[in-house]
């Protein structure tokens, strides 16, 4: 795990050729003036970053030191009906941060550091106007009671991209202007930077917890589980419904016990006006074969946890990728069993979401 001032060091700036010609982009090359440019034609085509299966030394200097500026094309927005209601267009995509599990390095490479997109403009507009579209929320759901509700994280982590511009503070205030809609994202980052954003309680962030000791082997390069359950409070306190995600849940000999911890920590730590408004989701974990063989080369000690076919078993994902989940048969009873030791701590957070 990390400090988050260790995160990133920005040496060098992959960018497209149109990046200078929006504002966000000339501000973020500004804030890094000794950074080495270099245009190439697409933000997803650049043949240095394609792979990177080398050394983990490498994998991690890349990450720290590399930054990839573009211009979002697709403006679309995704029905969900999970998490969210629907996907937003992301702002970003890519990570400072290694968790072993992650499965955005199967899309563009293995070292995979952050592409920020300079036309927010564009990305709130489309919401905007969304929004509008889709009037008043019919009726309370499991998503939300009032508001529709707008992934903005999907591929990334906003609170590591807040260090390099301002794109979460221009979507966080988008959303405090939107009467029927509000933002949400996942983060494994305490920023503390963001409590002075004044979400007015119309951005959701979600912050991944597990067990501490499974953290520190498969949760690389981000902040520990103390830390961000420590900002839970002062989050709540500036203006931010803050829930959490329990995941990924990774099953072992002695899981119940580890997580039976973790409930108590949460429970011990947080105010009351937190555990009024807190709710989750529980996922437990998918992994893919690809990924599975990347990480043998860096980080065996994680694959112990994650592959294990024993109790997992293939299934083809949504996007036609070759995965591997607990298998069918015995996951429900383990979410079950999960469901049931939340309860048994923690009976005020509503689960909005397991899967």
């Amino acid at each position: 795990m990390a400090l988050l001032r260790d995160i990133i060091e920005i040496r060098t700036i992959y960018h497209e050729p149109a990046v200078a010609d929006f504002a966000r982009g000339r501000e973020i090359l500004d804030r890094f003036p000794e950074a080495e440019r270099i245009t190439v034609p697409s933000h997803w085509n650049i043949p240095s970053l394609h792979g990177n299966a080398g050394s983990v030394e490498d994998w991690v200097r890349i990450k720290r030191s590399t930054l990839v500026l573009g211009v979002k094309k697709g403006l679309t927005m995704r029905p969900n009906g999970r998490s969210a209601h629907f996907i937003a267009p992301s702002t970003s995509n890519g990570c400072a941060m290694a968790c072993a599990y992650c499965y955005v390095p199967r899309r563009k490479g293995f070292a995979n550091p952050i592409s920020l997109f300079v036309n927010v403009e564009a990305v709130c507009g489309a919401i905007r106007r969304h929004a509008a579209r889709q009037g008043p929320l019919p009726a309370p759901d499991s998503i939300d009671p009032e508001c529709h509700v707008y992934d903005i994280g999907e591929n990334g982590d906003l609170s590591v991209d807040a260090m390099i511009g301002d794109n979460v503070r221009d979507l966080v205030a988008l959303f405090r202007e939107i009467p029927n809609a509000k933002g949400s994202f996942a983060t494994k980052a305490v920023n503390r930077d963001l409590l002075g954003y004044a979400p007015e309680g119309k951005t959701r962030i979600r912050f991944s917890l597990m067990p501490e000791r499974i953290a520190r082997i498969v949760d690389v390069r981000t902040s520990p589980i103390a830390e961000r359950i420590a900002a839970i409070d002062d989050f709540v306190a500036a203006g931010y419904e803050v829930h959490v995600n329990f995941s990924p849940v990774i099953l072992y000999e002695g899981w119940e016990a580890d997580w039976r911890t973790l409930f108590a920590q949460i429970d011990d730590s947080i105010s009351d006006a937190a555990k009024a408004q807190l709710k989750c989701e529980i996922i437990l974990l998918t992994h893919n074969s690809a990924l599975h063989e990347v990480n043998l080369g860096w980080h065996p000690k994680a694959e112990a946890l994650l592959w294990r076919p024993d109790i997992q078993e293939a299934k083809r994902s949504e996007g036609g990728g070759e995965n591997l989940r607990y298998r069918s048969g015995w996951k429900g009873r383990w979410l079950a069993r999960f469901q049931a030791l939340l309860a048994e701590r923690m009976p005020y957070c509503t689960v909005r979401y397991a899967f």
